[in-house]
């Protein structure tokens, strides 16, 4: 195989100086005297729908999608997309129902809003565990298995390729939030048009033909020759029904998943948080359409990668150091294939993944830290030129914490994708369930929410080691566990709004806020009309 070559640096530093450069011109276009923190946390009123949007999906997909997703793509096939699929139904409700009660409660952090709902020590408990997590599982995964895939593709050392990809993302990141939406919308475009082009090159090498008829031959050689590879729900029957059980993927955990990751998520939400209701609706439906096309980028690579290795080639390359087979080199593997020039522009689009994600989630540890952490116990006189200070110097040390632990959270030993739904699953029962119960019930209380997201989290991580008695809890898939916790969750905190007194703590909610626009209910139509056709050809 070889590794990169002339033309392929040339198009990767192309890239390079075109989303720096891009950032720095939006970084002195939008400077407005004495920098604030809602500007640059927030990017308040600079974020247009198509910006929301793409920075939504750059934030989103990253490492563990291309290398993690991809991995699954190779080893069960297209069902590992539900997760893709399922998030574009998501994101239509998080839209609907979720963006107004933010907007209209004025609600910038996820912490804040559980202070302005419960009280300060929910905040704060919350707070430090979203940093534990963002820091210790998402921060981590990302920069090793992108590292992973750099260090594979270019051949160069694996801890230079981890730190030169954290210091990009701190080059983004320390212009704040409207840097970040406004590069993201190139780092789509490189993502999007270099994501295609490998899936197109690898299907046409299935096929061993060129062209239009190379890649339709290709899609109907993996159809008919890899059968397996093309469901969407899996029977118990089925050695990967642990992961995705069924019609859980439909009705059940998945569910919870996505409307946490979606709707209660600071890294996610910060980017239409800024906006007013019409424009942050319109960008989160722009993001559901995105999130349609994402399988064809990262998860029929994996299958087209499967198809290859079954016809014999790089049998050896798809070794762990183990001597057993590592799908999540399925993807850096494909890529060493592509003629010179095309290879650039594909490592360029998984490190605009990357780089992207590391940036979006180092401005969301430094945005809970700064507003919710170090403004309310540690420096509350300071000014905002301090706050945004300390954001930036934030961003710096949670990179550098990343890069010390990240060799040691055994991300590789799942795989990378698994490794952060699982980890992240101990957590997201109790934080959907304190947010969706403090949403819509006015008796929620600050018991039941502190019940939620400290009692919820242990439940969870008592099945997780299968210390709870009653059944063997690592035969019971994660996402049924986490079906069960958030049941558990909501349970105990209606009884504790019953016993306990009214703090009568509800938000300002007015039904007719929940009314979308016409356009945005004729794309939304359009989005879930889409999901439905393929789970039916594919089911």
């Amino acid at each position: 195989m070889q590794q990169l070559q002339t033309l392929d640096y040339i198009v990767f530093f192309f890239y390079f100086i075109v989303v720096s450069g891009y950032g720095y011109w939006i970084y002195q276009r939008k400077k407005t005297g004495t920098e604030s923190t809602k500007d640059f946390f927030l990017a308040e009123g600079s974020l247009t729908w198509w910006a929301i949007g793409a920075s939504l999906i750059a934030s989103n997909i990253s490492a563990e999608q291309f290398i993690g997703m991809s991995g699954n793509g190779f080893s069960m096939g297209l069902g590992i997309s539900t997760y893709e699929w399922m998030a574009a139904a998501t994101l239509i409700i998080v839209a609907v129902f979720f963006m107004p009660i933010y907007l209209k409660n004025k609600i910038y952090t996820m912490p804040q809003f559980l202070s302005q709902r419960y009280n300060p020590t929910v905040s704060l408990i919350m707070a430090i565990f979203w940093l534990a997590l963002y820091i210790l599982v998402n921060l981590t995964s990302i920069l090793y298995l992108g590292a992973l895939a750099v260090s594979g593709i270019s051949g160069l050392d694996f801890t230079f390729c981890m730190i030169a990809l954290a210091v990009f993302a701190i080059i983004i990141t320390v212009g704040g939030m409207k840097v970040i939406g406004y590069t993201d919308v190139i780092q789509v475009f490189f993502l999007v048009i270099g994501g295609l082009a490998t899936t197109y090159l690898a299907v046409n090498l299935v096929s061993g033909e060129t062209g239009i008829d190379g890649l339709l031959t290709g899609m109907k050689m993996m159809r008919e020759n890899h059968d397996d590879h093309f469901h969407m729900i899996f029977p118990k029957s089925s050695p990967f029904y642990m992961q995705l059980p069924g019609l859980t993927v439909l009705l059940g955990g998945m569910w919870i998943v996505n409307l946490n990751y979606w709707g209660c998520n600071q890294y996610i939400t910060q980017r239409a948080l800024g906006a007013d209701l019409k424009t942050a609706r319109n960008g989160i439906l722009f993001a559901a359409g995105l999130k349609l096309l994402m399988p064809v980028i990262v998860v029929l690579p994996g299958i087209a990668a499967y198809a290859l290795y079954s016809k014999g080639l790089f049998q050896a390359e798809m070794l762990g150091s183990d001597g057993l087979i590592n799908p999540d080199k399925a993807y850096p593997v494909l890529l060493n294939l592509l003629p010179t020039g095309l290879k650039g522009l594909s490592f360029a689009a998984l490190t605009a993944a990357v780089v992207a994600s590391l940036a979006g989630k180092a401005n969301s540890i430094s945005t809970i830290f700064t507003l919710d952490i170090f403004k309310n116990y540690i420096g509350k006189d300071a000014d905002e030129k301090k706050l945004v200070l300390i954001g930036r110097w934030v961003v710096v040390v949670a990179m550098v914490l990343a890069i010390v632990v990240s060799p040691y959270m055994g991300i590789d030993k799942k795989g990378g994708f698994q490794f952060i739904q699982e980890m992240t699953g101990l957590l997201s029962p109790g934080i959907f369930a304190a947010f969706i119960m403090g949403f819509f019930w006015k008796r929620t209380n600050s018991a039941g929410a502190l019940f939620a997201i400290v009692g919820g989290f242990l439940i969870a991580l008592a099945m997780h080691n299968n210390y709870l008695p009653g059944a063997d809890w690592t035969q019971v898939p994660f996402l049924d566990r986490m079906g069960l916790v958030f049941l558990i969750c909501v349970v105990v905190m209606f009884i504790l709004g019953f016993v306990l007194p009214d703090e009568k703590k509800g938000l300002q909610i007015d039904v007719s806020m929940f009314m979308p626009h016409k356009s945005f209910v004729i794309g939304a139509i359009v989005v879930l009309s889409i999901i439905a056709i393929l789970y039916n050809t594919f089911w």
